[in-house]
């Protein structure tokens, strides 16, 4: 059965695809490819059908990452279908909490960053759009710097699932 884990910002143009991306990354280095599912979608649907920020884009292919992309919006009724969803900052916590349906749907949301424990209460992975490039790749330090994280505890549901 496959894991499926959803990541959410607000455009699903820079934080979340490159959460996506950096994560789909780690989970096939991991041998998992199979056993585990990486989306990525936003809050809203702004950017629908668009590909991500040319400076997310920019920022994972130097960094030796994959970039295809469509933007897309958070829909209420994948919670069914998801194991996790992952957001990215409290905003995008509290709006897909507003969404879920039922306590076991909340229960499935967690913030990015409460897998780092070097990041404290700073769990915000902050919005890069607004500002220039160094905010690209503070963003994906963030990213990987949570994905080590994300991946034992992804691995360890995986393998009990299994077992």
């Amino acid at each position: 059965m496959t894991y499926r884990v959803c990541f959410v910002c607000t455009g699903n143009i820079c934080r979340s695809p490159m959460a996506e991306h950096v994560f789909r990354h780690h989970v096939e280095e991991a041998g998992l490819g199979g056993a585990v599912e990486v989306d990525s979608a936003g809050t809203g649907g702004w950017h629908e059908g668009d590909g991500a920020d040319p400076r997310t884009v920019a920022v994972l292919e130097e960094n030796g990452y994959t970039s295809a992309h469509s933007a897309r919006p958070f829909r209420a009724s994948w919670f069914s279908a998801l194991d996790l969803v992952i957001a990215l900052d409290e905003g995008h916590l509290r709006e897909l909490r507003a969404l879920a349906r039922t306590p076991e749907e909340a229960a499935k949301i967690r913030l990015l960053r409460s897998y780092d424990p070097a990041a404290g209460d700073a769990l915000d992975v902050p919005d890069p759009y607004y500002g220039g490039r160094e905010g690209f790749e503070e963003c994906l330090e963030m990213v990987e710097a949570a994905s080590g994280g994300l991946l034992a505890a992804i691995r360890a549901e995986v393998e009990e699932r299994t077992a």
